[in-house]
């Protein structure tokens, strides 16, 4: 799929990040947000809190490595998820706990419906369980929340994402057997 986006055959996502803990979860926050752009997302929305350095993290990347993501901090996570509902969209909630992805991913990739993946970090309240219309496992044993949405992105897209070219980029990795290739293309910008 180069060039084009799999939200033109898949329609619009989102992932929410629930329960960040500013002082321990930065790296893996960022993670998240990083893995959504690179698997496809359309937003990434850091739920309850605002962490400028996860959020300038992610619009760095986004000026140096091009495409377009919708960034949105400190949201209340329980009113976004209501209101995503409301407006007609589902909620895809990644939990070891869930159904298998296997069994269920076919449903959710037929569904038109915008797909709001939630991820979270510390405890999971009882909430969102009940709020989503799927809760997903990507296998039922401890696991990284990073390793589960990037694995349910691949499925729900079915390997698409990992041929976007995001546009306004100014540097691009050259695929290379050995060694590292970066070039900039600040001059065809």
């Amino acid at each position: 799929m180069p060039g084009g986006h799999p939200a033109e055959r898949y329609g619009r996502v989102y992932v929410l990040r629930i329960g960040h803990r500013p002082q321990r979860d930065k790296r893996i926050t960022t993670h998240v947000g990083l893995v959504a752009r690179a698997f496809g997302a359309n937003g990434f929305v850091l739920g309850d809190v605002c962490d400028d350095h996860v959020m300038d993290s992610l619009r760095g990347v986004l000026e140096r490595w091009g495409g377009s993501m919708e960034l949105l901090c400190g949201v209340n996570s329980r009113r976004y998820v209501s209101e995503w509902k409301r407006n007609c969209g589902e909620v895809i909630h990644l939990t070891m706990y869930g159904l298998h992805v296997d069994d269920v991913i076919g449903e959710i990739r037929a569904s038109p419906r915008p797909k709001l993946i939630v991820v979270g970090a510390e405890k999971v309240p009882p909430f969102f369980y009940e709020a989503a219309d799927y809760n997903v496992a990507i296998g039922n044993q401890p696991h990284s929340e990073v390793a589960a949405l990037a694995v349910f992105l691949d499925r729900l897209y079915e390997g698409r994402e990992l041929r976007i070219e995001f546009p306004g980029a100014r540097v691009k990795i050259l695929p290379s057997p050995r060694g590292k290739k970066v070039v900039s293309l600040e001059e065809d910008n």
